[in-house]
C-alpha cells in the first residue's frame, strides 16, 4: 500500500480526525480499492511503532465521491461511545453543496428508503424519517447555487436525494443528476464536524476550508 499523505486534524489515544479525499472509499468495498480506513491503520501502526495491526474503527460514513472531515475511533471504548453519540444525534455535521438551482433556507424532511441492490436511496412512505437544515444559500445564477447544510439525520445519500428530489441536484452527482457529465468530482463537501470526545466529554469541532476546485471556486467570499 502506498503511503497516503493524510491530513490529520487531531489525534489522541482515543480518536483521530482526518480529511477524507474525494473518490476514496471509507472502508473496502466490492471495487477492492484502497480505503481510508486501511490507510489510517497503516498510519497509526507506523507513527506509533505498533508491531501488530492497529485498532481503528469506523463510526460514521461519507459517500465515496464526497470529501471532508471524518473521525475514527482508536479504542473499543471510544468506538462504543462515539457510536452511541451518533445514535443520540450528538454529532453535528455541516456540508456545502453546489446545486443546479437555488433552494430556500429551511428544513427538508422526507422518508428515505435504501435499495441495497442498486445502492440508491429513494423517497418512500416506508422509509426512515430524514431531516436536514439549509442554513444559508448563496445564489450565483438560476443554474448555480451554494447551500450551507446541517445534516440532522444521517441516511445514505441523504443530501443528494433530498436536493435532487426538489429539482436542485448537486453538480456532478452522477447517481442522482443523470444529465451531468463526469468532468469533476461531486460538488458536495463535509466541511465541519462536531462531536463529544468519548472520554473527556468536551465538544470537539473541526472544520476545513472549501476545496480550491471547480465549482466551489465560482463563489468569491
Amino acid at each position: 500500500m502506498e503511503a497516503l499523505n493524510l491530513n490529520v486534524l487531531f489525534e489522541d489515544n482515543h480518536v483521530i480526525v482526518v480529511e477524507k479525499p474525494p473518490m476514496m472509499p471509507v472502508n473496502q468495498d466490492e471495487s477492492l480499492d484502497e480505503s481510508l480506513l486501511e490507510h489510517i491503520k497503516q498510519y497509526i501502526k507506523t507513527t506509533r511503532n505498533k508491531p501488530n495491526e492497529a485498532y481503528v474503527s469506523l463510526v460514521h460514513r461519507l459517500d465515496r465521491p464526497v470529501g471532508g472531515v471524518m473521525v475514527f475511533a482508536l479504542s473499543a471504548k471510544a468506538a462504543s461511545r462515539l457510536s452511541e453519540s451518533v445514535r443520540l444525534n450528538q454529532f453535528v455535521k455541516r456540508y456545502v453543496a453546489i446545486t443546479a438551482r437555488p433552494l430556500k433556507p429551511g428544513t427538508l424532511v422526507d422518508n428515505l428508503l435504501k435499495d441495497e441492490k442498486t445502492n440508491t436511496t429513494i423517497i418512500h412512505p416506508k422509509g426512515k424519517k430524514s431531516e436536514l437544515i439549509i442554513e444559508a444559500v448563496d445564489t450565483l445564477s438560476d443554474q448555480t447555487s451554494r447551500l450551507w447544510i446541517r445534516l440532522v439525520s444521517g441516511r445514505s445519500h441523504q443530501i443528494r436525494v433530498q436536493t435532487a428530489s426538489r429539482f436542485s441536484p448537486i453538480l456532478y452527482d452522477q447517481r442522482y443528476n443523470p444529465k451531468t457529465k463526469p468532468t469533476h468530482p461531486i460538488a458536495l463537501f463535509a466541511y465541519e464536524l462536531s462531536f463529544p470526545h468519548p472520554t473527556k466529554k468536551d465538544i470537539l469541532t473541526f472544520s476545513l476550508p472549501l476545496p480550491q476546485r471547480h465549482p466551489f471556486t465560482l463563489f468569491k467570499d
